[in-house]
């Protein structure tokens, strides 16, 4: 059943991500709120492996890509509200066997609708500094434990993730968004994994890049531990488990704030 709620939403929180905001959803999610106050509407597209552009699947698990989700069928129909959209994690096309070009459409997609929405985009780009230090040894292990069906070479992969890094920098300026530069020393050995102990401050700087918006104090406690508790964990709307497809109602997901959570 889709979850019900005690409090009207003061604002949408848009989360489009793979791994890294996987692991980090309750944390970015507590973040923005700082930020821009709660609680919250949250339509997520997040997923381990995810891609934008392509249906991906991860351990027996399958997700349709990013821009052709049903997060972009939900927002279309909600009314409007102040929202605010991170994207990130962008970058798993490549070794899926998508071209630049087609990653980048997928992107441009997502941010075409999200401007119709008037929401205000954050975008990462590759962490590239962290990628270029891969040695060769580190790579292919790296890529046959998380994609085992790539068989990209290292210098081929560098090369088209900087094409996308490229084009990124592109849009945003063509459109009017900020891209957010990111650190090698945020990032784990395989170079595209956020340390643990970093993630906070990761987080941070990058809802840093939104505008104020003039509301509440811009980061409340920065020692703060842990976040706000699921009253009710969201799941997929759908999602194939060993080509099993699997369909939840939305929004699936409760915070302690009220804030409600569709999973896409």
């Amino acid at each position: 059943m889709a979850v019900s709620f005690r409090e009207t939403p003061q604002n949408r929180l848009i989360l489009l991500g793979a791994s890294n905001l996987t692991l980090s959803l309750r944390l970015v999610i507590d973040l923005m709120q700082q930020r821009f106050g709660g609680p919250s509407e949250i339509l997520a597209a997040v997923g381990h492996g995810r891609a934008y552009g392509i249906f991906s699947e991860a351990v027996g698990r399958g997700l349709p890509g990013v821009a052709d989700c049903g997060l972009w069928r939900r927002l279309a129909a909600l009314e409007p509200r102040p929202s605010y959209a991170l994207l990130t994690d962008i970058g798993n096309d490549i070794v899926y066997g998508l071209l630049p070009e087609q990653l980048l459409q997928s992107v441009e997609r997502c941010i075409e609708q999200l401007q119709s929405q008037s929401a205000q985009i954050v975008v990462t780009g590759l962490p590239m500094a962290s990628i270029d230090r891969l040695s060769e040894r580190r790579f292919v292990f790296f890529r046959n434990l998380f994609y085992p069906s790539c068989r990209l070479s290292r210098n081929e992969t560098i090369s088209r993730a900087w094409a996308v890094h490229e084009g990124l920098r592109e849009m945003a300026a063509r459109r009017g968004l900020i891209v957010h530069e990111q650190k090698p020393g945020w990032f784990g050995w395989d170079g595209i994994h956020v340390h643990y102990w970093q993630r906070a401050a990761y987080y941070r700087a990058i809802v840093r890049q939104f505008p104020d918006s003039g509301g509440k104090p811009e980061f409340c406690d920065d020692q703060r531990k842990f976040f706000l508790s699921w009253q009710q964990r969201p799941e997929f709307a759908f999602k194939t488990l060993f080509g099993c497809a699997i369909y939840r109602p939305q929004p699936s997901g409760l915070l302690a704030d009220g804030s409600r959570v569709c999973k896409y």
